[in-house]
């Protein structure tokens, strides 16, 4: 869908987790400027894209287009607790399918995981903006990508035909910065 850009979200401890063992964002990986930038980006986004365990409980929230990826439905139904979200399972329905059921055919597509919504789309993203907390480590965490145990989550993405950018400090205090990957070519 050519009027369509796709970008993904996310801030990963030193060792690659968005969550730690139970499957949760600990306070330890939240910081005020990376949730601004976050926020900030969602606000632009014409479509917000996650699994049924993420999303961003901001207030604003329920206001925004979205589409829940799940296994619970065989191919695409409307989300019977909000009204702006869209159910999707891959396995029965194209992403350009699920984009039109929800009427958006430009404008940014927000990726906001969790680890197998990232994979989905691993060959699709324009720009993933990857948020890092060097100082943070969640051992026996959630991965933020399929195949982060093996690989760094900055490897996965050049594997995948994205090149870093020029990192953005959002927190000089822990260190927390944002790169943008772009794809190349």
């Amino acid at each position: 869908m050519p009027d369509l850009c796709i970008e993904g979200y996310v801030i990963v401890s030193a060792d690659g987790m968005l969550a730690n063992a139970a499957h949760v964002m600990p306070d330890e990986l939240k910081f005020e400027a990376d949730k601004q930038f976050f926020t900030s980006a969602l606000d632009r986004a014409a479509l917000i894209v996650h699994g049924r365990h993420s999303g961003e409980g901001q207030p604003n929230s329920p206001q925004r287009k979205r589409i829940i990826v799940t296994r619970t439905v065989t191919a695409l139904a409307p989300n019977p607790s909000n009204p702006n979200a869209t159910l999707w399972n891959p396995a029965g329905a194209s992403f350009e399918a699920v984009c039109d059921r929800a009427g958006v055919r430009a404008g940014t597509i927000a990726i906001i995981g969790g680890p197998d919504v990232f994979g989905l789309f691993m060959d699709r993203y324009d720009t993933f903006w990857l948020s890092q907390a060097p100082r943070v480590r969640l051992p026996g965490g959630e991965p933020c990508f399929p195949g982060v145990s093996a690989q760094s989550p900055q490897q996965i993405l050049a594997a995948h035909g994205l090149s870093a950018g020029e990192p953005q400090i959002l927190d000089g205090a822990n260190e927390v910065s944002v790169t943008p990957w772009r794809r190349r070519g």
